[in-house]
């Protein structure tokens, strides 16, 4: 077996063109891929109670050879001298089983997240079948060698099998003893669904023969059909719905309605039928369990590049993966009658952080039957009844994990005649409120401490408690059409859409959906992601639209039995009502309700386990946390939502208010001489005091960064064609259409975001920045008198130039001087600037001895280091990211090299001139934890986002002090 003939690696090569070409499908497989085996290797219960002296003393028996093994496996984050060949001594098969294992869950980046787990669940005494690891790097080699296994994995792949053979007491394709295999993906972050897995594998025609023997008909051949349909699928690429149409027929014919009840001979003919559905494919099912194996493993290895994994990393952000893990495990069976079962369960509720056991299962069966919505899955909490030992198991070992990894957990398990087995742990993915509730009580229990918890809420949870929710339940209970299970809270309200590309299409527009499907398959992430909430007829509380929706936090509604969906026609049928594609419908994720019709919404509060938590947050930040508010309204939200002052106000949205705010602003485009416009300025004063009034109310004590007018003044202008326009000005300003178009042809620019703007309108046009700094300072006047402190920075926008900001340093101190002299008072204010062009940020040490802050615009800084147009990058964008050029959207997620090199350097610049220089952002990325990271790494004073997202900043600016002091503490420790 160890040396494969030319005749064989043929076929290797042809059946693996076959798999590179297999259509994508459903396979419901988040947990409960059933895979592993069965061997008495110790009682659950009996080993779940055992006091963790025991599982300590297993840890030793190979606690030196994983040492050496950890060394080992940083080498390989050197490249191999070749792509077919691995350094001498590097690993790539890491085994576990009968209480052993040769990783443990620090091991992640190099086992994934599934086989770390595995090992560490085998070293701590739980019974877990045994099989074998082969690492993320090994796929990293096999896709730099043209998808093929680099010298020497196959014969270390061959040796681990010896092992598990060994531990289960039986050997692969063996028809009197018969090992099956399962072979599942992992890579180091969860991403559930998205790669390949077979179950079953080692059947073949004279194998289920001696498994009938030993096991049972029915059971024998159950599993064979269901090991040809997933092979045939997963690796050589035949379309799963022709297995479907099978399976269909034949039940029909027989008269059942249901799988199971399928008899022995019915499923012997079952298994003729898919084989013909090979044959008729063109494809040969191999007979050879060792070529199953490989091919296998090669398809798995393939899944890590498929549409539906990227798709997904781009969605979640998941950047800086190697690849997947093998994971080759021996087979248990939930499906050999009503002493096995199999399923899913979490150690906490996921989507109200509850502590109760939360999940569900299903007897006599294989995992894909609970995720698939197949059948439908019975609570996990009456499995006390069905399989009372097994579930006392259960409950041991559930306790035992969530204690050991300090953490809510996510498992999969079988039972197998009465004995429970462990197939997977993982760190549990849940709601919002779920995380936050779960973080507070496990401090309260003295599981963790306070940054412990810090760390284990992710910002996307509180952004998901940010999500509005229906204002009033009752008002809609008479357009309630159907209710299903309540897989995700929240409330979602959007128009019907029945496909993934559907769904994109309307967000792209900026419309809201609700992605309605019978059942939803890793393919339709995109659409997942796009709309507002997910509506399905089938899948339980942990099938894929349940795991996947709770981890983004999209409301989903799913198992709506009653619901009948054509996705060809487009229309569904519940409660009696008909709706089509585009009819509006509401979705209550936290009942299960769904409602025809647009529910009114409600915006959330921070209380309860939220404002417990957010203490702790604020406790332990550095980076003070302000927002971007343009009105008192706006700064109302801010303040509800913890910013500690405002590092933005755009002066220019004040315009875009009532109807004669904007007909001022024409007036003042359109004026001819300085006096006039003037006269139009005069008339706009009123209204922008009256709003700084009512933002330093608001604020008070703390500070509020305004920015002088900034944007191209054609942007005040109406849309239209010209004569519309024309029309429209000559109204608004009085002037005759011949003036007006003389006017809008001198303020036509070729590239108006590089043209006249910024700090460029106040020194052309002083008379705008004065009334907005008089309007600014009198306001201050106004507001201190009542006895509430005032703290105004002005901001100048697009500085370029040391002059350019002298400049408009002169005009504001002059304007201060005639307000405070006229008001008989006087405001404590600074002047800063925008770093926003990259001249600035490379002069920053001169332009420091005229600013008392910076402020980095990181959206106009981004465009003008790249060289991109935010207006136009969406043409090429996509194209950038689907092809690796970039990783990230950099508008969205700071460009740590290249923009960040330029703010860490103008930071450091201006500081040494101005010791006691503010400095801050203001740009989307203001609310990017991972921004906010570096924002902090940088030692910038404050990060400033829009009000809804500040409570995101807040968590991500303590997680980053926390990440800063743990990296400090650690290099202090390696120095001693």
């Amino acid at each position: 077996h160890h040396n494969t003939s030319s005749v064989e690696r043929t076929l290797f090569a042809t059946s693996r063109l076959h798999a590179s070409k297999r259509t994508q499908r459903f396979h419901n497989r988040h947990h409960l891929h059933q895979l592993t085996p069965p061997p008495p290797i110790m009682a659950a219960a009996s080993v779940a109670a055992a006091p963790l002296a025991l599982a300590t003393h297993r840890r030793q028996v190979s606690v030196s050879r994983r040492g050496a093994l950890r060394v080992v496996a940083k080498a390989v984050a050197s490249p191999p001298s070749s792509a077919a060949a691995a350094p001498v001594g590097i690993k790539r098969v890491f085994t576990f089983g009968n209480g052993e294992a040769d990783g443990d869950a620090t091991m992640k980046t190099l086992l994934g997240g599934k086989g770390a787990n595995l090992a560490e669940m085998c070293a701590i005494g739980l019974s877990v079948p045994a099989g074998f690891t082969v690492t993320t790097e090994t796929c990293a080699q096999f896709h730099d060698n043209g998808s093929n296994l680099p010298d020497g994995v196959w014969e270390e792949m061959l040796e681990g099998l010896v092992f598990v053979e060994k531990c289960m007491g039986k050997k692969l394709g063996d028809p009197a003893n018969p090992l099956l295999l399962s072979v599942r993906s992992g890579a180091a972050v969860s991403m559930p669904g998205m790669m390949d897995t077979v179950l079953n594998l080692g059947l073949n025609d004279n194998v289920v023969e001696g498994l009938a023997v030993k096991a049972g008909e029915k059971f024998a051949f159950d599993s064979y059909r269901r090991f040809l349909d997933m092979y045939g699928d997963v690796v050589m690429g035949i379309d799963h719905h022709l297995f479907e149409h099978e399976m269909t027929a034949l039940k029909r014919e027989v008269g059942v309605q249901q799988d199971n009840e399928l008899s022995a001979a019915d499923l012997r003919t079952l298994v003729a039928k898919y084989k013909a559905v090979y044959q008729k494919a063109g494809k040969t099912f191999p007979q050879e369990p060792l070529e199953q194996m490989k091919l296998a493993a090669y398809a798995v290895f393939d899944s890590w590049n498929s549409d539906r994994a990227k798709k997904y990393m781009a969605v979640a952000g998941i950047t800086g993966l190697k690849g997947t893990a093998v994971n080759i495990q021996a087979m248990v069976f939930g499906n050999m009658g009503d002493t096995s079962g199999t399923g899913v369960c979490f150690t906490r509720n996921p989507s109200t952080g509850e502590n109760l056991l939360y999940g569900e299962y299903l007897v006599n069966a294989q995992g894909e039957d609970v995720v698939a919505g197949i059948r439908t899955p019975e609570d996990i909490l009456t499995m006390k009844q069905a399989l009372p030992d097994a579930f006392e198991d259960l409950i041991r070992n559930t306790q035992l994990l969530e204690k050991h990894y300090r953490d809510m957990q996510d498992i999969e398990f079988t039972v197998q005649e009465g004995q429970l087995y462990m197939l997977q742990t993982r760190g549990g993915k849940r709601t919002g409120a779920g995380a936050v509730k779960i973080a507070v009580d496990l401090v309260a229990e003295g599981m963790i401490d306070i940054k412990q918890a810090i760390k284990i809420v992710e910002p996307t949870h509180i952004d998901q408690l940010l999500h509005p929710q229906f204002k009033d339940e009752a008002a809609y209970a008479a357009d309630v059409i159907g209710v299903g299970l309540p897989a995700s809270p929240g409330a979602a309200v959007g128009q019907v859409v029945f496909d993934t590309q559907t769904a994109e299409d309307l967000n792209a527009q900026g419309k809201k959906c609700i992605l309605v499907r019978v059942d939803t398959s890793p393919e339709d992430v995109g659409g997942m992601n796009a709309a507002e909430g997910i509506l399905t007829a089938r899948g339980g509380m942990t099938s894929h639209a349940a795991v996947v929706a709770r981890g983004w936090g999209k409301t989903c509604v799913s198992g709506c039995s009653e619901l009948v969906v054509d996705e060809e026609n487009r229309w569904f049928t519940l409660g009696g009502m008909k709706l089509h594609e585009g009819d509006w419908v509401s979705l209550n994720g936290t009942t299960g309700e769904v409602i025809r019709g647009a529910a009114e919404l409600a915006p959330p509060a921070i209380s309860g386990d939220l404002g417990q938590f957010m203490s702790w947050v604020d406790a332990h930040r550095t980076l003070k946390v302000l927002a971007n508010a343009d009105t008192p309204e706006d700064a109302v939200t801010a303040r509800a939502n913890g910013a500690e002052g405002i590092g933005l106000v755009r002066t220019e949205h004040m315009f875009f208010g009532t109807g004669e705010r904007l007909r001022g602003v024409r007036r003042m485009i359109m004026a001819a001489d300085t006096k006039t416009r003037e006269k139009a300025l005069d008339d706009l004063l009123p209204f922008q005091r009256s709003d700084f009034e009512g933002i330093f109310r608001v604020m008070g004590g703390c500070p509020v960064t305004i920015r002088l007018l900034d944007p191209p003044l054609h942007e005040f202008l109406p849309d239209g064609d010209l004569d519309e326009i024309v029309a429209s000005l000559a109204a608004d300003t009085g002037a005759s259409e011949s003036e007006v178009v003389e006017r809008i042809e001198k303020l036509a620019e070729v590239n108006p975001m590089l043209g006249f703007r910024g700090c460029r309108l106040a020194i052309t046009y002083p008379e705008i920045g004065r009334m907005q700094v008089r309007a600014i300072l009198e306001a201050a006047c106004k507001v201190q008198a009542e006895g509430v402190s005032v703290q105004p920075d002005i901001m100048v926008p697009l500085v370029g130039t040391v002059a350019e900001l002298k400049n408009q340093n002169a005009m504001i101190r002059e304007t201060a001087a005639k307000v405070f002299a006229e008001q008989g008072s006087v405001v404590a204010y600074r002047i800063g600037t925008m770093i926003e062009i990259p001249r600035a940020a490379l002069l920053s040490a001169q332009i420091a001895q005229e600013a008392e802050f910076f402020s980095f615009g990181t959206n106009d800084l981004t465009q003008m280091t790249y060289g991109y147009s935010r207006d136009d990058v969406a043409k090429f964008l996509p194209t950038y990211l689907e092809k690796g050029i970039l990783k990230h959207d950099p508008f969205q997620v700071l460009d740590q090299e290249g923009v960040g090199q330029l703010i860490e350097m103008s930071t450091k610049n201006g500081r040494a001139a101005r010791p006691e220089l503010k400095v801050g952002i203001c740009g989307e990325h203001g609310g990017d934890p991972s921004s906010v990271d570096f924002f902090h790494r940088q030692g910038l004073d404050y990060v400033s986002c829009s009000p809804f997202r500040v409570p995101i900043a807040r968590l991500a600016a303590a997680q980053a002090a926390i990440k800063s002091d743990e990296v400090a503490a650690a290099a202090a420790k390696a120095q001693h």
